[in-house]
């Protein structure tokens, strides 16, 4: 009997130990995984191609909880770009690259902040001043279990 017991309490620390490395893991790996996410969602903007009389003027990318109340991780990718395009000819050009309505958002932007997002350190270098700068961002997704264990999403 006391070779059962000893037995069980063997079993039952190792399973408790794998449960603590397991969890260790996801904590430790997450964050780099999501910002993987959240890198790709900002390499699908840059790889579209530039409409004429436009230049690229920089990039960014985060993942964290970015809009909204409540917990979960949000992937957000965007590019600042000068255009001598209106609103709306952007807007229709980047559309036809959009899949769903928060991939190829175009805004105008002025200043540095990015009015999509809560995050108040989440901004541009450029100080964009003028009508012709303009922002154009994606939400992207991750349908992993690595975005319930970043605490960045709390």
């Amino acid at each position: 009997m006391k070779k059962i017991v000893v037995m069980v309490l063997k079993v039952f620390g190792a399973v408790i130990l794998i449960l603590m490395i397991s969890l260790f893991f996801f904590l430790i790996t997450s964050p780099f995984v999501n910002d993987h996410v959240a890198r790709k969602t900002l390499e699908q903007l840059t790889e579209l191609p530039l409409p004429s009389g436009t230049e690229y003027v920089e990039s960014l990318c985060k993942a964290s909880k970015l809009v909204g109340c409540g917990n979960g991780m949000q992937y957000f990718g965007a590019i600042l770009i000068k255009s001598e395009l209106s609103y709306e000819e952007l807007r229709d050009y980047y559309s036809n690259f959009a899949e769903y309505e928060w991939e190829c958002v175009v805004e105008n932007q002025v200043g540095t902040k990015i009015k999509a997002v809560d995050d108040p350190w989440l901004s541009f270098k450029t100080e964009a001043e003028g009508d012709n700068y303009y922002i154009v961002y994606s939400w992207g997704s991750n349908h992993t279990i690595f975005d319930e264990f970043d605490i960045r999403g709390y």
